[in-house]
């Protein structure tokens, strides 16, 4: 009879009271049951206590290792800072004590040298900072975080900038790195949040590993020129955000005008091809791009604003064409080049429209076809990915049949944009050592251009420094 009715109850969709069934209902109760219920809230309680522990050690370690190294860095330095010290209250000047604000916004005095503007020793940059030291042995300070702001400073998008006061102020930061490395390209505030969103122990070793190289050979643009001016090639000093808006408002003047980036390699070429130079001279903007240029103005004492060069300005770009509602023609690269980076900027800027792809295989017969094809788009700005000096005097010769508004010369853009060359990460980039990245990544093409080619490029300022203008261009010279 059980039997039966065991049978019975499954086929009318009964479940017998399996071991399964019974596993079921003691977790419920487990769960649920005030025994459970009190089970799980001192199970949360200890995790709770055990992660609000292991954050409050791993700050003590941190705060343990930073006041031991300010206190060994004091000591090993105090003789120079001594001499520093000596040298700033003979000039005028003396240790001074500035109000900043500090973790969740509180005062501190920050300390540091200050020498008279018109001392030599105002130029020495961080050197001055290291009394803040103290500040970073008394728990004022950290090594590595947001830039110590005063209480008059304000920022743009006050509630997102509040987070840089969730950490303690660093004697090195994000935005300085990227400052003195010319590619500060976001606002600062918008760093500090890139910083405390990764913040970690790894990243601020990196940080502090890349700022040695970038104190010495980083440059402030404080005293920067308008213009700049390296073996007879004049170059406008402008920043990423300037450079950008002018080229909308020519975008939008209906002149057609054109736009050339410049580096060490451009300008070597300039210096032997006197059509390329008249062409760069004939353009109506001429933007300093690399490390190069850079270094050719710590030379010349003309200091580089920003490093600006089409891959780092696209984004920019872009962004400024779709709000004012500009268009995009993307020329040259190999077949599907020009498609695929179209890919990435549609994905990214949907409101922006792409008048038109071609890719730069094709004869002089066929010139006429893309002329047509790219006056009918009606683009306002033409991307030209020929390779200098090509790109430049082609973009002259055929600047009015060409009908766009803006052409720029971008070089290898579209094959960062495509995928088909991985641009260098940002902490090569802070380095300045994008160019050997290039360098790893087709040794053969770029060899000459970098090693022989930048020795040329040094060799050339040097002798300019020295006389008031360069020798003319002499047979048999290098051609990089």
């Amino acid at each position: 009879m059980p039997a039966k009715k065991q049978e019975l109850d499954s086929q009318q969709g009964y479940v017998s009271d399996t071991p399964s069934r019974s596993h079921l209902l003691a977790n419920l109760d487990d769960k649920f049951s005030k025994d459970g219920i009190r089970q799980r809230k001192r199970a949360l309680f200890r995790h709770s206590l055990a992660w609000t522990l292991s954050i409050w050690a791993a700050e003590v370690l941190r705060r343990l290792i930073e006041a031991t190294l300010a206190a060994f860095l004091i000591a090993i330095l105090s003789p120079f800072l001594l001499a520093l010290l000596l040298l700033a209250r003979l000039s005028g000047g003396g240790l001074r004590e500035q109000t900043r604000l500090g973790r969740w916004a509180t005062h501190f005095q920050q300390y540091e040298i200050h020498f008279p503007p018109s001392s030599f020793l105002s130029r020495l940059g961080f050197l001055r900072s290291l009394p803040a030291l103290v500040n970073v042995f008394r728990g004022e300070m950290s090594f590595i975080g947001p830039r110590a702001a005063s209480p008059a400073e304000t920022f743009s998008g006050e509630r997102m900038a509040w987070k840089r006061y969730n950490l303690r102020p660093g004697l090195l930061s994000l935005w300085w790195l990227r400052k003195r490395a010319n590619i500060a390209y976001s606002t600062e505030v918008g760093l500090d949040l890139e910083y405390i969103e990764t913040n970690s122990l790894w990243g601020d070793l990196g940080i502090a590993a890349r700022a040695i190289p970038t104190a010495f050979f980083g440059g402030g643009a404080s005293d920067a020129p308008p213009k700049l001016s390296f073996l007879g090639v004049n170059i406008d000093n402008l920043t990423m955000a300037e450079a950008s808006a002018r080229i909308i408002s020519m975008a939008q003047s209906g002149v057609p005008s054109q736009v050339s980036f410049v580096n060490a390699d451009c300008v070597n070429i300039a210096f032997n091809d006197s059509q390329y130079k008249q062409t760069l001279a004939s353009s109506q903007l001429v933007l300093a791009d690399g490390i190069g240029v850079r270094i050719a103005g710590a030379i010349l004492n003309q200091h580089v604003r920003e490093n600006i060069n089409g891959t780092d300005m696209l984004p920019f770009l872009c962004d400024a064409a779709e709000q004012a509602g500009l268009s995009l023609y993307l020329l040259g690269g190999r077949p599907g080049i020009p498609e695929a980076a179209a890919d990435w900027i549609t994905q990214r800027y949907p409101d922006l429209r792409i008048a038109g792809c071609r890719h730069g295989y094709f004869s002089p017969e066929e010139e006429p076809s893309i002329f047509e094809a790219i006056k009918d788009s009606r683009a306002d700005i033409l991307l030209v990915a020929f390779g200098a000096p090509r790109q430049e005097k082609w973009i002259a010769s055929h600047k009015t049949q060409l009908a766009a508004k803006v052409s720029i010369g971008v070089g290898g853009l579209l094959d960062f944009y495509s995928g088909r060359i991985p641009r260098a990460p940002v902490w090569i980039r802070e380095l300045g050592m994008e160019w050997f990245y290039r360098f790893w990544q087709e040794p053969r093409r770029m060899w000459r251009r970098y090693f022989l080619g930048n020795a040329v490029f040094l060799y050339r300022l040097a002798e300019e420094r020295l006389h008031a203008r360069p020798s003319s261009p002499r047979a048999g010279g290098l051609t990089t």
